[in-house]
């Protein structure tokens, strides 16, 4: 093999190292290992300054033979790579057994046997700073021979030092990731509290309390409910208050995809398992290990996939399409439908087994149009979102434009709501919620212009309570106490309503209660939104 061949399958060799990972290691031990034996090394080390000291640490070597050197390391200026390092400059010693103060190679070895042997060692300098140092040891039968592996060796080097700043610069990114991780976890965690969820109604009472009890245990749950009633967002509620809130939750929509790439979605397949299948991949049962996998429309899967899904969630074990080795999983799920189950059991569209294994804990979340009360809530909620996200300010609504909203039905149930709110911010040209903005099938004939009541101080609300009950209640101290202390709390909740803007989020925090808690009093007090002409 002449020298051109030589210094090309070098260079291949490393390349090929480089492209394949950016552990710092593995480069540093393929790098040494071409070395030895493409260049026929009788030794070789690289070095690498520890960040913040003063130290050379042997990350790689080859024939090592002196143990102290891998122990202990080197000084900067201490030996021929620690002078390499301090200046900068590579350095040849062209026979070794003439060498006197050559100490890191040598150990036991009598200089004799090095009679006729070369040390090459040139520095890794990255951004202009020397980093390492990279030495070999060889026979070199010239001084062409040496030149040519000088050069050799500082294309290496500077190729380590640029694998350096690219594994840095990963390490930094991963670090960065896990931190934004970890922060976006928290605000998931924070998003999905049952505090978040919007409702005050008895059934959606109801749903709190089961989904925070059974968020604490490890038993499958079925939500049942309309589209658009929230399903997804209470498993996610469920997921992030439980003890699985650090691991992954993983959605998949079964009525979405043909039984075959269902299948594959759930399980994964092995490369070359059916046509298109280029490569292996995990499932997301795989995927969701130790975390929470939700199955939407779980009511729409095939009997077939019915039977593999009942032996996933009973013994916590598939095998992927294709394969025949068992994978074991720790997986919480929690599926949904909006399906009638019992009908489709009656006539064997569902397997019964399957239904008793998902249904442990029933969550059935109630349509819109059986919790009116909830309805301003949300509406509340929704422009404060898409105020945001459009720079808007609408936070006004006219008593008729309200009263509109709360008498439809609204098939579509809260996705519904939420796409009539969005549209309304988009339109609006004020801050008011304009009429015109409702859906044709909401507006009938136009509202007529209503007025803003005008409220009561707190001091006022007093005085007149007390004036108006206290003949009603002379002979029950307590009715006449109750009766100023609602006046006042009403009055009060009125006064930090006008100074927050109407906006109930901040309104709650100023009192000190949850915004659940301020729309209680709301509906208490019938304390309405904001009502104010319509345009």
């Amino acid at each position: 093999m002449n020298r051109e061949e030589l210094e090309l399958n070098v260079l291949t060799s490393i390349s090929r190292i480089l492209g394949t990972t950016f552990e710092l290691e593995e480069i540093y031990d393929g790098v040494m290992d071409v070395l030895a034996e493409q260049m026929e090394l009788n030794f070789g080390t690289i070095l690498s300054l520890r960040e913040g000291s003063d130290t050379l640490k042997v990350v790689a070597a080859y024939q090592l033979a002196n143990p102290e050197l891998e122990l202990n390391g080197l000084k900067i200026g201490e030996g021929v790579a620690g002078r390499v390092v301090q200046t900068g400059e590579p350095r040849v010693i062209a026979d070794l057994g003439k060498e006197a103060g050559y100490v890191e190679t040598i150990g036991t070895r009598s200089r004799r046997s090095l009679s006729g042997r070369a040390l090459i060692c040139v520095p890794i300098i990255s951004s202009a700073k020397v980093v390492g140092a990279l030495s070999v040891e060889r026979e070199e039968p010239n001084s062409t021979a040496i030149a040519n592996d000088i050069r050799l060796l500082q294309i290496i080097s500077s190729m380590l030092a640029q694998a350096q700043r690219i594994s840095r610069m990963v390490l930094l990114d991963k670090e960065e990731l896990i931190v934004e991780n970890f922060y976006l976890r928290e605000e998931l965690k924070s998003n999905y509290k049952f505090d978040n969820i919007i409702g005050v109604s008895k059934g959606m009472q109801e749903v709190f309390e089961t989904a925070a009890l059974v968020a604490k245990t490890r038993s499958s749950v079925l939500v049942r409910g309309e589209t658009g009633t929230g399903k997804e967002l209470v498993a996610r509620a469920i997921h992030y208050n439980s003890a699985r809130a650090n691991q992954p939750f993983i959605s998949v929509n079964c009525a979405a995809l043909s039984e075959h790439l269902l299948e594959s979605e759930l399980f994964g397949h092995m490369k070359g398992a059916f046509t298109g299948a280029y490569a292996d991949k995990k499932g997301r049962f795989e995927v969701a290990n130790n975390g929470s996998l939700f199955l939407d429309e779980v009511g729409d899967m095939s009997p077939r996939l019915q039977v593999k899904l009942l032996r996933a969630l009973q013994e916590q074990e598939f095998e992927r399409v294709g394969d025949t080795k068992t994978i074991k999983v720790d997986v919480r799920v929690i599926a949904a439908t909006n399906k009638n189950l019992e009908e489709a059991m009656e006539d064997g569209s569902f397997r019964e087994d399957l239904y008793f294994r998902l249904n442990v804990v029933p969550i059935h979340l109630p349509p819109i149009r059986e919790r009116n009360q909830d309805i301003p809530l949300l509406i509340e909620f929704f422009l404060e979102k898409y105020n945001r996200e459009n720079i808007k300010n609408v936070n006004q609504i006219s008593k008729e434009v309200l009263e509109i909203l709360m008498d439809y039905p609204w098939p579509g149930n809260v996705r519904e709501l939420e796409n009539c709110v969005e549209r309304a911010v988009v339109m609006a040209r004020g801050n008011q919620f304009p009429y015109s903005a409702l859906p044709i099938n909401l507006r009938g004939t136009k509202p007529k212009i209503g007025t803003e009541g005008v409220e009561l101080s707190i001091d006022a609300a007093v005085k007149q309570a007390f004036l108006e009950e206290r003949r009603a209640a002379e002979g029950d101290p307590t009715g006449l106490y109750n009766q100023l202390i609602g006046k006042a709390e009403k009055a009060l909740i009125q006064e930090v309503l006008r100074d927050s803007d109407y906006v109930q989020t901040l309104a709650a925090k100023r009192l000190g209660i949850s915004r659940n808690t301020l729309h209680k009093k709301l509906l208490d007090h019938q304390i309405p939104l904001r009502f104010v002409s319509s345009e």
